[in-house]
Order: C-alpha cells, then sequence, then structure tokens
C-alpha cells in the first residue's frame, strides 16, 4: 500500500490526497511534523518539507512532481486534457494556486492562525492576516471570471487545477476564512467538487485545537 507522510490543513498535501482518491489509490496516511525535522523524516526529504509519498517503492516528494507521477502511471481517470495547449493551461493554474495563491493567500492565513499555533511560533501577525483577507477577494473574482466561460477552471472538463484550488480553499474554510457568499460561480463549482467520493477522506480532517465550522463537512452549504 502507498503511504502518504503529510499535514491535514495542507493545500499541498491535500492535492496529491485529491489525486490519489480519484484514482482510487489506497493509502496509509503519516502525519508528519515535519517542522521537528526528525531525521527519518529528514533522509526521506531533505527539504524537510510535505508532502512525501512511498509508491511503486519510490520515496518521492514535491507535490506537483507526484501528481504528475500519479498521473503518467495510473492515467484513468485523466486529470490532464491531451491537448498541449489544455495541458499547458492546467498547469499555469497549478502554479498559480501553489505559488501566488499559497504566497498572497494561504500563507498570510492558514499559516497565521493555524500553523504558528501548533509550532509554537508565536501569536499571528495581523498585518499579514488583513493582507491576507484583502488578496483572497482577488483571488476569488478572478476564479468566477475563468468558470463563467468554463465549465470548470482549466476548461470542459475537471483536472489537476480544481483540485489544486480546492485543496487551498478546503484548507481555508476548515478555518472560515472563504467567503462562499461573494461568487455564486465560485460556490456552485466547489460544492460540485467538495460532493466527489474522493473529497469525503478531506472532510473527515480534525486539527486538535481547531475544530471546523459546522458548514465545512455540510455537502449543501
Amino acid at each position: 500500500m502507498a503511504r502518504l507522510f503529510h499535514v491535514p490543513l495542507s493545500p499541498f498535501c491535500r492535492k496529491v490526497r485529491l489525486s490519489l482518491a480519484e484514482k482510487k489509490i489506497e493509502v496509509e496516511l503519516v502525519e508528519e511534523r515535519y517542522w521537528e525535522q526528525d531525521p527519518d523524516f529528514m533522509r526521506r526529504n531533505p527539504a524537510g518539507k510535505v508532502p512525501v509519498l512511498r509508491l511503486d517503492g519510490i520515496m518521492m516528494s514535491e507535490s506537483a512532481a507526484i501528481c504528475e507521477y500519479i498521473e503518467e502511471t495510473r492515467p484513468e481517470p485523466s486529470l490532464m486534457p491531451e491537448s498541449p495547449v489544455e495541458r499547458l493551461e492546467v498547469r499555469r493554474l497549478v502554479s498559480w494556486f501553489d505559488d501566488k495563491f499559497h504566497a498572497e493567500v494561504t500563507s498570510k492565513l492558514l499559516y497565521e492562525r493555524v500553523n504558528k499555533k501548533v509550532m509554537k511560533q508565536g501569536y499571528p501577525d495581523s498585518s499579514n492576516v488583513k493582507a491576507g483577507a484583502k488578496a483572497i477577494k482577488y483571488h476569488l473574482d478572478y476564479m468566477a471570471w475563468l468558470l463563467d466561460q468554463r465549465r470548470w477552471l482549466a476548461g470542459d472538463r475537471m483536472t489537476l487545477a480544481d483540485f489544486a484550488a480546492a485543496a487551498h480553499l478546503s484548507s481555508l474554510d476548515y478555518i472560515s476564512d472563504v467567503d462562499w457568499n461573494r461568487s455564486e460561480t465560485v460556490k456552485d463549482w466547489y460544492a460540485k467538487i467538495k460532493s466527489r467520493p474522493a473529497f469525503r477522506a478531506l472532510l473527515a480532517d480534525q486539527v486538535p485545537g481547531f475544530p471546523p465550522p459546522r458548514h465545512y463537512n455540510d455537502l449543501d452549504f
């Protein structure tokens, strides 16, 4: 069985978990306190980051590379379109969420509110929280613009781009930092992806000291 070293609210881990679940790959989840830099974990990934996946006898790191490997070795159901131009758009949006959205939103909301407390690194920086709360509005508006033209974020079918976005937004939704009333289009998109069987394990996550809001597990939120 595959084994994934992860942190429950990490959007990068969640993206990998969604990919594995969508392709019905059984995986053992091992929660890893990567910030403690345990020697065994550092041997698995000298970068000291999660996720780390053991699959096919290979220990692999970096969520984008992991998802590409899963897609190439388990192509069904496909999370990447066939056209090079469409694949380019998927990769662009995955990078958008994992780089730009993460830097401007996730790191300033989730990391300040949750990670600092868990890692015992002090109190949230209010200026970062304020900046993240402002930036997420821009990103939700951009998603709404994309979804006004497409059925899914990257085109007419669900792809890894949708999983990347949902991974970040679900982590933020756990701490009630997403204004779903800002866009009915985005809310409907999230409801569709949240109702998929691949999402069930994520909705069962519990972080000690941080109970999820009531709507988090509700498919008809």
